[in-house]
């Protein structure tokens, strides 16, 4: 017998109607969201709600000729809306066809940073066997090009990816080399405390990205990312400036985490990236990783005051918009993609299937091949569960076929999970297998416990009531899609 059922359509006819399939969920005391397959959305009132399944909806109503247009009803008129809500599905599901398309090297696990919250097992910056090999990254760049996806970002990784540039420029020209048909990224993820201006001279030669950290000012940053000077704010700084000199505004990214201390300063973090010109930002939260569950760091603050922070944060985003200067968060950006559109953003903590393999990969500095960057950082725990080859031992079929890779796509697809196949939310959320490994123990986690579902249904209702109340929030949250 299949594990996934035919979906069967509500046939019962009264009013000339018959129900498509939805789901819906509480928003607030008197609004509940309804979504469709395809994650189009109604909001409803009880009655509303009421009246829609006992097809006591009247062709003149406005709620009808609406419910009729968004796919949770058809009739006599639109007998072809099954069809339009198929195309729709597999319009929502065609990046599965674009399979990995983010190849992350880790071309050292060497760092002279010491960052109290790394969810990586780093080692100090003269242990050169925790470098990445020519061999390595030649049998890793293959399988990157082997891919279906004819996008491929390549993105540059430690501990500090700098402390191994003769490796990544190994990477960027025998990538170059071989390739014959795909559209090549390069990113390199660094610290910044190393840049000087001949590197950056070969990323511009190189059409190269620069991806940091910035945790906020100065006296947080310093605190969360300490290194021997205790400069680690100034050599960001510097970095950044002279990164934009050479390669332009649009070419150097910042990423922060929110640490116990950055709860208290999300106007002050959000007002350093204004200062440094930076137009948006995530809102990140610690995970359950490496050495940021060995430190004991990410049990220093809950989901709840982790949402404390992020709305504290969007209210302040949202009145700078209000005054006139354009600011993003990112993770909310990424979620309004997902409501209004049907071009999944392909975010890897938001996928279903999960994005483990399908969105991103990581290749170790030692040839593991892991389906995430967080099932490598599990991986420096001991816990090798999402280790799905090596580029030495495996060819490109054995690794992406393999039953490692498949079991958690499989078993966490959300759509047949418990509780997450009847959320009206499903359609916005991912799966996260490795996220509820580390934390339950499965692929599938115990819902009313995860922190991921938890986080992700406040912000979806966050977002949602936002929007209801204000007609300025819509339209920026719109505008956040483009």
């Amino acid at each position: 017998m299949s594990k996934f059922q035919t979906i069967e359509f509500y046939k019962e006819e009264k009013n000339n109607y018959n129900l498509l399939p939805f789901r819906f969920s509480n928003l607030s005391d008197d609004s509940i969201l309804l979504t469709n397959l395809v994650g189009e959305y109604f909001i409803s009132s009880r009655e509303t709600l009421e009246d829609l399944v006992k097809h006591n909806l009247k062709k003149n109503d406005l709620n009808y000729k609406l419910l009729r247009s968004k796919h949770f009803l058809y009739d006599e008129q639109t007998k072809v809306a099954k069809d339009l809500l198929s195309i729709k599905y597999k319009t929502k599901l065609n990046n599965l066809s674009q399979f990995t398309s983010l190849h992350m090297f880790v071309v050292s696990l060497r760092c002279e940073h010491s960052c109290p919250y790394c969810q990586v097992s780093r080692q100090s910056d003269d242990k050169h066997k925790y470098d990445m090999s020519r061999e390595v990254a030649s049998k890793s760049i293959d399988l990157a090009l082997n891919s279906p996806s004819k996008n491929i970002k390549i993105e540059m990784q430690g501990g500090e990816s700098l402390l191994n540039f003769e490796i990544i420029q190994f990477i960027v020209e025998e990538s170059k080399k071989r390739n014959t048909e795909k559209n090549l990224t390069f990113v390199i993820a660094t610290n910044l405390a190393l840049i000087n201006k001949e590197i950056l001279d070969y990323c511009h030669e190189h059409q190269i990205y620069i991806s940091t950290s910035l945790d906020g000012p100065k006296e947080i940053h310093n605190k969360n990312r300490p290194r021997p000077g205790r400069n680690s704010y100034e050599k960001t700084i510097e970095g950044i400036s002279l990164a934009r000199e050479v390669l332009g505004l649009d070419k150097v990214s910042a990423l922060m985490t929110t640490t116990q201390l950055s709860l208290n300063y999300p106007k002050e973090i959000i007002n350093e990236y204004v200062k440094n010109n930076f137009n948006e930002i995530f809102l990140r939260p610690l995970s359950p990783y490496g050495f940021a569950i060995k430190t004991k760091k990410f049990s220093e603050y809950d989901v709840e005051q982790w949402f404390d922070f992020y709305k504290q944060g969007m209210e302040y985003i949202i009145e700078l918009n209000r005054n006139g200067l354009p600011f993003k968060e990112f993770y909310t950006s990424i979620i309004l993609r997902k409501i209004f559109t049907f071009d999944d953003p392909g975010y890897v903590d938001l996928m279903s299937p999960a994005g483990i393999g399908i969105a991103a990969v990581i290749y170790n500095y030692d040839g593991d091949v892991y389906a995430s960057d967080e099932s490598r950082m599990l991986a420096e725990m001991g816990d090798k569960k999402f280790k799905i080859g090596n580029v030495i031992d495996n060819n490109y079929e054995e690794i992406f076929f393999s039953e490692e890779l498949l079991s958690p796509l499989e078993e966490s697809f959300a759509y047949s999970a418990p509780m997450c196949n009847d959320c009206a939310f499903e359609n916005y959320c991912g799966s996260d297998p490795v996220y509820h490994h580390a934390m339950h123990g499965d692929f599938v986690g115990r819902k009313p416990e995860s922190e991921f579902c938890k986080r992700n249904m406040n912000i979806f209702k966050y977002i949602f009531n936002q929007m209801q109340s204000d007609p300025f929030i819509e339209k920026l949250f719109m505008s956040w899609i483009k």
